[in-house]
């Protein structure tokens, strides 16, 4: 009789594609499986996700899993995307649409009963966002008319876990992420949240349970998901710069209060699974360099990925003073002689606002390393000139498959983990 693998399965759940993984106890993933639903629109019209197929196709994918003979299921858990909120009844079935994180509020919220808007955000480090603070949507839900009809109101990883523990709890990562819910200063729920907190499950105190030989988790906020292999495995102190359309920086290790200036310059904090204060800076940088490139090779023909890094780059000066504007946007094209030099200049002005953005982080708590994942870790430019502005800080780039669903499967594991969890390339 063949020995089976044991596994833990983590359904990974983003806007775009829906994936689910495999992971062997060394951490390789044995399995991965893609999915992708047509949206569907809200009574107003208004497009969202598609829960109830989602929901099958989760449901259908685990009783599979479990069916494969080469595979022992020994661990469950999520990571998926916040900002959402689920809507039970009594017997978990939801009664609302999966709403839209980015469709327009629909129900002032009263600010200056809790000090004003700049005062609400740095207490909850939730800036201004309209339903991206999520915790409003469940206060705008009580004039609907499913209101009479819930139970319970949950954020969107923490319901799919409930489809197999059966129990209705929140979890700390989903309620710290921009959701206008968290009083930071007091590390309870904000006051205003006594208007709906009895539809609110409560927080797990733990990180899983155990049911029949699989552990289960009750799902992460993806964000927050991706953290977790790099603080497991880092000894010391570190900040980490995840890269892709947004440029997230996140310190575990700054546990000063959020001012209103950081607020103003897209600065916020998230909660780490412990219950932690994450302090984070964003940066629009992946869709800048997008929307630049697309620009310059417009201009001049070519592709930048033809292009060779010089060190003559370091000779050129930034203009960035922001975090919300790239400096080489009011640049002229006409001013260089060809994409080569264009493209070096914008990335010596981009890396100028990653440099600033990240200095919001660092001016109060230095690291001694700054480890950067996703699309930019493998650019050259990006990776030399933040390792050129920072000599006092060791710079790597850094690879880990599949980071957020990495973090999930990561929590409901209580073994030995490998040393080669994160490969690090040091520049």
């Amino acid at each position: 009789m063949s020995v089976k693998t044991p596994v833990i399965a983590v359904f990974d759940i983003g806007k775009t594609n829906k994936k689910v993984f495999l992971w062997d106890t060394s951490f390789q993933i044995v399995f991965e499986k893609q999915q992708h639903f047509a949206e569907i629109v809200d009574e107003d019209g208004f497009p969202c996700e598609d829960l109830p197929a989602l929901q099958k196709w989760i449901v259908s994918t685990f009783t599979e899993l479990c069916q494969m003979p080469e595979f022992e299921l020994i661990g469950l858990n999520f990571s998926a995307y916040g900002a959402s909120f689920v809507y039970v009844d009594r017997t978990g079935e939801p009664v609302a649409p999966l709403y839209n994180y980015l469709k327009p509020i629909a129900e002032p919220f009263p600010y200056a009963d809790f000090g004003g808007e700049a005062e609400f955000a740095r207490k909850t480090a939730s800036p201004i966002l309209g339903n991206l603070n999520s915790g409003l949507q469940v206060y705008a839900a009580r004039s609907k008319p499913f209101w009479s009809e819930v139970f319970k109101a949950f954020h969107f990883p923490n319901y799919l876990a409930s489809l197999f523990t059966g129990r209705f709890l929140s979890e700390i990562t989903s309620i710290g992420c921009h959701t206008a819910l968290w009083d930071f200063d007091k590390g309870q729920y904000h006051p205003w949240v006594s208007a709906i907190e009895d539809k609110l499950p409560p927080i797990a105190s733990e990180s899983s349970m155990e049911m029949d030989g699989i552990n289960y988790g009750f799902g992460l906020h993806d964000s927050s998901a991706a953290l977790v292999p790099y603080l497991r495995t880092v000894s010391d102190e570190f900040v980490l710069l995840s890269t892709g359309t947004w440029c997230i920086a996140m310190h575990p290790f700054n546990e000063s209060p959020l001012t209103a200036e950081e607020l103003a310059n897209d600065v916020l904090c998230y909660l780490q699974p412990n219950g932690k204060p994450v302090k984070a800076s964003r940066l629009f940088g992946g869709h800048f360099h997008e929307e630049q490139v697309a620009m310059m090779e417009q201009h001049f023909g070519g592709s930048f990925k033809d292009l060779k890094f010089s060190d003559e780059v370091f000779e050129l000066k930034s203009k960035a003073s922001s975090v919300f504007e790239c400096a080489f946007s009011s640049r002229n094209l006409t001013d260089f002689t060809d994409l080569a030099s264009a493209y070096d200049q914008f990335m010596v002005d981009l890396v100028g606002q990653q440099i600033y953005s990240l200095n919001l982080l660092l001016k109060e708590a230095p690291v001694k390393q700054l480890l950067v994942d996703g699309g930019f870790s493998k650019n050259e430019w990006y990776m030399r000139l933040l390792a050129h502005a920072f000599p006092e800080i060791e710079v790597y780039a850094a690879e880990v498959a599949q980071a957020s669903a990495l973090g999930a499967a990561l929590l409901v594991y209580e073994g030995e983990l490998p040393q080669n969890l994160i490969q690090l390339k040091r520049y």
